[in-house]
């Protein structure tokens, strides 16, 4: 049975403690790290907002640069450059595509067929941004590839496996929300607590395989990093 967490409201930004914590992968020219739910990927707006994966990581390697990012309410493998070359390197291999990233996640209801490709165009809901909705007419092409892992008839739960095309903010979010299954305890786009879920939730959205060409050599290098859930 999947069991899933309640939501947690996105206004009260309590970040995990930093406790001890090892990379994924370090060498000359990154550093890979699995960054916890709750936590930002920089620095927000606000003193409060300071701690994020980028200073913990700088604490440990100053010349640590960023790359891609992850939403707070996601966990999962985020990549940090640690030279500038290496970061140009990087950054270009998210844009065009020579990277491949993999999610898995927990949606409300039973989905239907067991794969699914959403191609739903993306753009920012201005009045409610940080928000982002469909937009057939103003909206960025989005393309997300979703495969059914487990159905929980009892709890109303599927557990599913999400791969994006492309990077839109919140993609994944409002791509399964336009199915007509949002991840479970989305404080943006949830519709709330799931049944039988505990006080201390979180999004149920993990980035957990990331795979891209090495900044040095160009070799395909991949990562894994299974979800708590």
């Amino acid at each position: 049975m999947i069991s899933p967490p309640s939501l947690t409201p996105d206004v009260a930004y309590l970040p995990p403690a930093e406790g001890a914590w090892a990379p994924v992968w370090l060498d000359d020219a990154m550093v890979v790290v699995d960054k916890p739910a709750g936590l930002l990927s920089v620095p927000g707006r606000g003193a409060d907002r300071a701690d994020c994966m980028l200073s913990r990581v700088q604490k440990r390697w100053p010349e640590a640069l960023v790359v891609h990012r992850l939403d707070m309410a996601t966990s999962g493998l985020l990549v940090f450059a640690r030279t500038p070359a290496a970061q140009r390197a990087l950054s270009a291999s998210f844009a065009d595509r020579h990277s491949v990233k993999r999610y898995v996640a927990v949606l409300h209801g039973l989905v239907g067929p067991d794969e699914a490709t959403i191609d739903l165009p993306l753009v920012t809901d201005w009045p409610r941004r940080p928000m982002q909705k469909v937009c057939q007419t103003d909206g960025k092409p989005s393309l997300t590839r979703l495969r059914v892992l487990a159905r929980d008839e009892v709890a109303g739960l599927t557990r599913v496996e999400l791969t994006p095309v492309t990077g839109r903010s919140h993609q994944l979010r409002v791509h399964t929300l336009a199915l007509g299954h949002p991840i479970v305890g989305d404080p943006l786009y949830g519709p709330g607590p799931a049944p039988g879920a505990s006080a201390e939730g979180r999004m149920l959205l993990h980035a957990e395989h990331l795979a891209l060409p090495h900044p040095s050599d160009g070799r395909l290098q991949s990562w894994n990093a299974p979800a708590d859930f």
